[in-house]
């Protein structure tokens, strides 16, 4: 069978418009949480967010080309040129037909819809912009990412909400393995800090005006962010003729459902979407060395996953580092999964696991290794990231050294 590698990476959120700027802030633990600026946040009851900071889209795009790119979009181009670079991967017109992409997304265009449905609703206009429906669409980025360098393998979207982009890579990941493609452009990208967006959120009273504390004693809630992170995956025989410089290896992944509720997640639910990516990648589970958890920061979702993680690893000789960066990127929705990789590649190459930052006390409960406030150094060869989504939707990508 077909093995998979990584041979590119590249992102934008509220930590750095590039991977060297993220994995900076990550391992020195800086937080990219800050007040929202946004129209009308006045009226909101929450006012922190992980946005992405100084951000102009004319620096990196002509003015006629925003008018069919929504900010995910936006951000999902320049995560893939900078991935692509890293890569230096030449394209053939045979490699090209080989090449797809995959963007996971929760919320799409959801900017594009709020800006309009105020020129309807708000200002009483009665026209549009004829492009907003391309604007907006889910699949506008993957589409956008493909068309950007004409690509015409396997393209679409997907949105299973906060494990969309583990979903995104997952589903790249099966495709090289089965033969399908040679190369795969995957990721997440999600801008979703409109009013609207955050409203709803604020309805679900699982939100922290103070900040994103994960297993902590006194985490209150979760902060939303934005942005992207995508990756170059590569069939490894292909990588290694061609002399690439290779990440790491994908060598296992899970794609689950609760088939439970909408809304809590399960015990058992996590645990078997962990299993699953275990035995997918015909490992033991005391060969993983560092987890990069979904951490939400939420009372039930930290409490669940950290006792899903203790149970599988119970037998294990070490328990591996665990950590939740979004505690300083925040929850950056569908992307978070894509983002939050970034940190299980600087674990494989450094062998350092980045903190989870704001624990003021470890909540005694949670039976794991967490790394606290600051970065650990450890032998990392292997690197688990949990992504567990509203829908008991749930996706866990294991990568390993090269």
């Amino acid at each position: 069978m077909p093995r998979v590698v990584i041979t590119g990476r590249g992102t934008i959120n509220s930590l750095g418009h590039s991977v060297k700027e993220t994995n900076l802030a990550m391992v020195l633990g800086e937080s990219g949480i800050s007040n929202l600026q946004i129209i009308d946040s006045s009226k909101l009851n929450i006012n922190i967010a992980a946005q992405v900071k100084g951000y102009n889209p004319l620096d990196f795009f002509l003015k006629n080309e925003l008018n069919f790119l929504d900010p995910f979009s936006q951000f999902a181009l320049i995560s893939a040129k900078e991935a692509l670079s890293e890569s230096e991967l030449i394209f053939t017109d045979e490699l090209t037909e080989n090449t797809g992409v995959i963007i996971g997304t929760a919320g799409g265009g959801l900017n594009t819809q709020e800006d309009n449905y105020r020129l309807v609703f708000q200002e009483n206009k009665n026209k549009v912009h004829p492009f907003i429906v391309p604007k907006m669409m889910h699949n506008a980025a993957a589409s956008n990412v493909a068309k950007a360098y004409g690509f015409k393998g396997v393209t679409y979207s997907i949105s299973s909400a906060c494990a969309s982009s583990n979903h995104a890579i997952s589903n790249a990941f099966q495709l090289i393995r089965s033969g399908g493609a040679k190369v795969m452009i995957a990721g997440g990208s999600d801008s979703m800090l409109t009013f609207g967006g955050i409203k709803a959120w604020e309805g679900m009273r699982i939100m922290s005006k103070t900040g994103c504390r994960p297993f902590c004693l006194t985490r209150d809630g979760l902060v939303q962010g934005e942005g992207s992170a995508v990756f170059v995956l590569e069939e490894f025989n292909f990588a290694v003729k061609r002399g690439a410089n290779i990440l790491a290896e994908i060598i296992g992944c899970s794609m689950t459902s609760d088939g439970h509720d909408l809304m809590s997640p399960s015990v058992d639910g996590v645990k078997r979407a962990i299993v699953k990516s275990l035995d997918d990648a015909h490992i033991p589970s005391d060969l993983v060395n560092y987890i990069n958890a979904h951490g939400t920061g939420t009372k039930i979702n930290d409490q669940i996953e950290a006792s899903a993680i203790s149970s599988v690893f119970s037998n294990s000789i070490k328990a591996p580092l665990v950590s939740s960066t979004k505690s300083m990127h925040g929850h950056a929705m569908g992307a978070s999964g894509a983002i939050e990789l970034l940190s299980c590649i600087y674990a494989l190459i450094h062998n350092v696991g980045v903190p989870t930052i704001n624990v003021i006390k470890e909540d005694p409960e949670l039976k794991i290794n967490l790394i606290n406030n600051e970065p650990r150094e450890a032998n990392v060869d292997v690197a688990m990231s949990n992504a567990f989504a509203f829908g008991g939707l749930n996706s866990v990508v294991i990568l390993k050294s090269i």
